[in-house]
């Protein structure tokens, strides 16, 4: 194992945001920025998302849970509106969508893809 902590740091103001586009569907108005890549599927299991103001991301399933933080803004989870500093975790099997009528900016922890329904 490396033990240099300088490998595993990553200073995510000189990272840029990316639109969100997955599986060639542009979500219009959310942006990422991948904390922490896998490169052996090819996908981030920690990421940054950032909506605009009236941005969504559509109903989902996550088969293996999700943890969210807000960290700025609000965003609204199946009705419920969670604001900056509120945590939620979703079990396995949790079925959402997530819009914001102000924007928002979440730190996601996604151990699997998501399945878009």
């Amino acid at each position: 194992m490396n033990s240099n902590i300088q490998d595993y740091i990553i200073k995510t103001t000189n990272l840029d945001w990316k639109p969100l586009i997955e599986k060639g569907v542009h979500y219009k108005g959310v942006f990422i920025k991948s904390l922490r890549p896998d490169k052996s599927t090819n996908r981030s299991t920690t990421i940054l998302l950032k909506f605009e103001q009236g941005a969504s991301y559509p109903y989902h399933n996550h088969p293996a849970g999700e943890e969210l933080l807000v960290l700025d803004g609000s965003a609204i989870v199946e009705g419920t509106i969670l604001h900056a500093g509120d945590y939620l975790y979703t079990p396995p099997g949790f079925k959402h969508a997530v819009t914001t009528k102000t924007g928002c900016s979440i730190l996601l922890v996604v151990p699997e893809e998501v399945e878009i329904l």
